[in-house]
């Protein structure tokens, strides 16, 4: 009798409860995931699909003003390619990109090798080169405009202050300077970025192979090119890989220092699709010119996740 009750009671819990208990788990799982989507739904998808909309449509302020939007296809691509000044930020883009990743790299990678030794205020040292990276871009770019000033620039202050006055220069204003001077700047801002993923890949190399390697006779520059930069690669690719998805879409810093000019000299990609979209107004254009400039990033984000699942995978090169 009881045998009979304990199945009727399962029977009972069977139909009222029909999934199993991994089911359970996975449904539970989707609930937990349901605030972190509709996050992503709300403030990526959605602005993105709104934005590839109306980069084909015919979208300027007359139309948001109670207009049609008229459906253009293509014609808004063609319309920022065939633009002169597209190519001019692409390429100064590329300039910006390519400088700030090589000399952030070298120069956070030459600290990540200071800082993985112990010595005497360390942490504080440390600590202290954090501070540019955790700033705001805006005040880093007010930072950099100030030192940079013709006038009462730091910069030129102090070239004056040890006899080299024949090289104090107006760096922001003059066309041939700025670019560099912006470069300068974002430098400074990822340094300290490089520098703390690179030390933390450092920590993971074994010592014990740069002992076996001198006792065998290798010198300190064999050491770090036989194993430091083979065993640094997977990581270097990753921080190479960050940097280039964070500069190639940089915009407060250069626009706080420059604003683009002179003369266009530091009118990257981004501040192109900005003077687009709130200078001239032509929305379809500046999203179509906005959805190009996702391409490097895309591009880039997807090769890092490739190789991080294939260095996840059994057998996978790490």
């Amino acid at each position: 009798m009881t045998r009979g009750r304990q199945g009727l009671a399962w029977e009972i819990h069977q139909r009222t409860n029909p999934l199993s208990p991994s089911a359970r788990r996975r449904r539970a799982g989707y609930l937990f995931c349901l605030p972190g989507l509709a996050f992503l739904a709300l403030f990526l998808a959605y602005p993105l699909i709104y934005n590839i909309w109306t980069s084909v449509h015919d979208v300027r302020l007359s139309s948001l003003l109670g207009g049609a939007e008229r459906f253009s296809g293509l014609d808004n691509y063609r319309t920022v390619v065939d633009d002169p000044a597209f190519w001019h930020s692409v390429r100064l883009s590329l300039v910006f990109t390519l400088g700030s990743l090589f000399f952030q790299f070298a120069l956070g990678f030459a600290l990540a090798l200071l800082f993985a030794r112990p010595f005497p205020l360390n942490g504080l040292l440390r600590s202290l080169l954090l501070v540019a990276w955790l700033l705001p871009p805006v005040v880093s770019g007010t930072l950099f405009r100030w030192l940079l000033d013709a006038d009462s620039g730091a910069y030129n202050a102090l070239l004056k202050a040890v006899g080299l006055d024949t090289l104090s220069h107006d760096w922001l204003t003059d066309p041939s300077t700025s670019l560099a001077g912006v470069i300068l700047a974002n430098i400074w801002v990822g340094v300290p970025f490089n520098m703390l993923l690179l030390l933390v890949g450092l920590h993971t190399v074994d010592p014990e192979l740069h002992e076996a390697a001198a006792l065998d006779g290798a010198n300190a520059w064999q050491r770090f090119r036989r194993i430091t930069l083979p065993l640094m690669r997977p990581v270097s690719v990753t921080v190479l890989l960050l940097g280039l998805i964070y500069t190639f879409k940089v915009f407060d810093l250069v626009f706080v220092m420059t604003g683009g000019g002179p003369v266009d000299a530091t009118r990257v990609l981004s501040l192109y699709v900005y003077e687009v979209f709130f200078k001239f107004f032509r929305f379809g254009e500046g999203a179509a010119a906005g959805i190009l400039l996702l391409v490097v990033p895309l591009l880039t984000g997807l090769f890092y996740v490739r190789r991080l699942r294939r260095e996840e995978a059994p057998g996978g090169s790490t």
